[in-house]
């Protein structure tokens, strides 16, 4: 008998596959958002802005001056799949590989994106993260935490 994902594996698949884009050495994301009819409108990783080549910037830099670090650089998955995005993102969900920062958050909300999907919470308790989750509940923007599945190929 085949395995069957259901729809949060599926699209959670598309997030942390697209994460493999992510040229960044330390931590790769990526962001799948879904519509109401489970459509993907739109997908993302961690990255440069287009025209910004990577060989030119210091992905491999993580502390220091922020000029010097890749900081202010990077554009989030969850940042990047909205501007990706086919249209109007009012009521859909957002999968993601690693809970969204504050920035990416702000992002979220103002987008109109009414949950967010993750699985990774590495960043729980920081100050990003208290200020995420405070306007998350502020604007009624459910995040759901979710367990990560493998799929065995044989």
């Amino acid at each position: 008998m085949s395995k069957v994902i259901n729809w949060t594996q599926y699209f959670m698949g598309v997030a942390k596959l697209s994460a493999y884009r992510s040229k960044d050495p330390n931590t790769q994301v990526g962001a799948c958002i879904v519509n109401n009819d489970n459509k993907i409108v739109g997908v993302g990783y961690n990255g440069l802005p287009w025209g910004c080549e990577d060989s030119e910037f210091p992905w491999q830099v993580r502390e220091g001056e922020l000029y010097e670090t890749k900081y202010p650089y990077v554009v989030h998955a969850e940042l990047n799949a909205i501007l990706n995005s086919t249209g109007n993102l009012k009521g859909c969900r957002i999968y993601v590989s690693l809970f969204p920062c504050h920035e990416c958050v702000k992002a979220i909300i103002q987008s109109g994106i009414s949950e967010i999907i993750y699985e990774d919470d590495k960043y729980n308790g920081t100050d990003s993260d208290r200020a995420a989750k405070r306007m998350l509940e502020a604007a009624g923007v459910k995040y759901t935490k979710v367990e990560p599945f493998v799929i065995e190929v044989k």
